[in-house]
């Protein structure tokens, strides 16, 4: 293996292949690549390291979204290589998300040396810094240097490392690097270049390991009395599904009833109630839920503002959150107990008496609102679709924001439900929806990918669909094409002189079929819910990416929703 080091020609070269051996061996499998100059010495060490997996992109701000749905589908870190400059910055958006929602990215952005900074050098800003305090660990490498040892090099990402185990997240590495930055024929690294390495060339591991101490879950010492309160419990985003299956036989043994996030993989289960939503517009069903004393809630970030509102306005007893990571994520709730730990091992050392009679009566508003949808069902839209899409899911699901999560979080149908439901929901934003649900794909071959969002969301992240033309297995982008920002709609924005329509919803009278056509994606636009049906079968029996375009009346879901939470409050209680 020396003599396989000794053969690199430069001290660039061989920086950058410790560098990214070292993330090898810390288990990192995908790195994503946009072309580039000065990051040519990482680009080539990444293409010869045979434990890594390249993705390639020509736009870097959908290369970080990208990376951003392969670590959340593989539940690994992913590492992403840009060159310096405005590349950089290009990155911060999916930087953001990934602090945000606590998922585990690399950053190794190439950077001109010292003596290239502030004179006027082409292509040179100032990166220190440059994603402010969203990175949970960040390093100004030197440019390489005779003078430092290869293992300090080691060390440092060993140490970025563990920070990102305690707190996960994005971490950036920034790496200036001086010309030759190709390989030159002929020359080669310094005899000494791998001083004190030879141990960790022998090895397979990490130069550092570092052991964190386990954490143990403990039973709280109130719980005994508290389990005997009356209890909800609310799941929000869980990314495991061993939580959110820890978090259902919990609510099974307490009867408790449970309130599932469209994020907590427990939404469309037969044991969540499946319209709290909308029974919240009725005032017996509030009264009813206000009987708890106790909640438990798991994760955060919940979709349901009245919810949320529900939650943050009712007088706890006990008010006890859960979640592993350890930024807040109480909004305005007056959490009195913050576990960080995950949901799984805090349910091990919560159980109790299995089966309890539940406190409460709360599923028969399923069957009334069940009831009161098949009456008021659109024949199409995208509240029809919304409601009925779980039902013939297959694989998994990424939702895109604004109104299509709202309208699955309110009317998903329950029973049938996708192996996995991905969201970006930690800035909440529209940017880099396809190229993060691609990375989620190739991080999974094996079943079909659907991807749901609105148009504005599509036409902000349009060039993301190069990435699909590039997958095998069946991947279903829907779109649901309602000439703008439908949410304003839901909002209380001022209708006078069309300043909505003007400054919100920006109507723009495009459709996706040219876009297909561009990208060599299927493609079809039904008219109906039985055509859709069709289309969505056809589309996963596609081995590729496929493009549903589901044009629907502008306002019309904002409309329907509003006079649903009319016909709600008539219910009798």
């Amino acid at each position: 293996m020396t003599e396989q080091w000794q053969s690199l020609d430069s001290l660039n070269a061989l920086w950058s292949a410790l560098l990214i051996e070292e993330l090898a061996r810390l288990g990192i499998r995908d790195i994503c690549i946009a072309p580039g100059s000065r990051s040519t010495p990482l680009t080539l060490a990444a293409a010869a390291n045979p434990a890594i997996r390249t993705h390639l992109h020509f736009d870097e701000r959908g290369l970080g979204f990208l990376a951003l749905g392969l670590a959340q589908g593989s539940q690994r870190p992913v590492a992403v290589i840009v060159t310096s400059g405005s590349a950089v910055a290009n990155l911060l958006p999916a930087v953001v998300e990934a602090r945000q929602s606590g998922i585990p990215l690399w950053l190794l952005t190439a950077d001109r040396p010292a003596e290239l900074l502030g004179c006027g050098a082409n292509q040179a800003i100032t990166q220190a810094n440059i994603f402010a305090n969203y990175p949970v660990y960040q390093q100004l490498f030197p440019a390489p240097d005779h003078d430092i040892t290869p293992s300090w090099l080691l060390a440092s990402v060993d140490q970025a490392a563990f920070q990102q185990q305690q707190t996960p997240g994005p971490v950036h590495l920034n790496c200036p690097f001086r010309e030759p930055l190709y390989p030159v024929a002929g020359q080669q690294i310094p005899s000494n270049a791998l001083r004190g390495l030879t141990h960790w060339l022998r090895s397979t591991q990490p130069w550092t390991q570092y052991h964190a101490v386990q954490p143990i879950c403990q039973t709280h010492p109130l719980w005994a009395e508290v389990r005997q309160s009356k209890g909800i419990i609310i799941a929000g985003r869980l990314s495991r599904q061993q939580d959110a299956g820890a978090i259902l036989k919990l609510a099974q043994q307490t009867g408790w009833p449970l309130l599932a996030d469209i994020q907590s993989q427990l939404r469309f289960h037969p044991q969540a109630i499946t319209y709290a939503d909308l029974a919240l517009h009725h005032p017996a069903f509030r009264e009813e839920l206000a009987q708890a004393e106790t909640l438990l809630l798991f994760g955060g970030r919940l979709t349901s503002k009245r919810l949320q509102q529900f939650s943050d306005d009712h007088n706890w007893q006990n008010c006890w959150q859960i979640d592993a990571g350890s930024e807040r994520l109480d909004s305005g709730l007056a959490v009195q107990q913050r576990f960080v730990t995950s949901p799984e091992l805090w349910c091990q050392a919560h159980q109790c008496e299995p089966h309890r009679i539940p406190w409460h009566q709360l599923p028969q508003w399923d069957s009334k609102l069940a009831g009161l949808i098949t009456q008021q069902l659109p024949e199409w839209g995208e509240i029809t679709l919304c409601h009925q899409l779980n039902s013939q899911l297959q694989g998994q699901l990424f939702i895109g924001n604004s109104m299509p999560i709202r309208l699955l979080d309110m009317l998903g149908t329950s029973g049938a439900q996708p192996s996995h439901i991905y969201t970006n929901r930690g800035a909440s934003g529209i940017d880099g929806l396809i190229a993060t649900a691609a990375g989620i794909a190739r991080a999974n071959t094996s079943q079909p990918t659907t991807l749901l969002l609105g148009d504005s969301s599509a036409l902000y992240d349009l060039n993301s669909l190069a990435l699909l033309r590039e997958l095998t297995a069946p991947f279903v982008l829907i779109i649901i094409n309602n000439d703008g920002g439908n949410i304003f709609h839901m909002l209380p924005v001022p209708e006078q002189n069309q300043i909505r329509e003007r400054f919100y919803q920006l109507p723009h009278g495009l459709d996706f079929r040219a876009s297909a056509e561009q990208f060599q994606l299927a493609y079809a636009a039904p008219t109906d819910a039985n055509d859709f049906r069709q289309a969505y079968q056809q589309a996963l029996a596609h081995p590729g990416a496929s493009l549903l375009e589901c044009k629907v009346a502008t306002g019309e879901a904002a409309d329907w929703l509003k006079n649903f939470a009319l016909q709600v409050r008539s219910l009798p209680a």
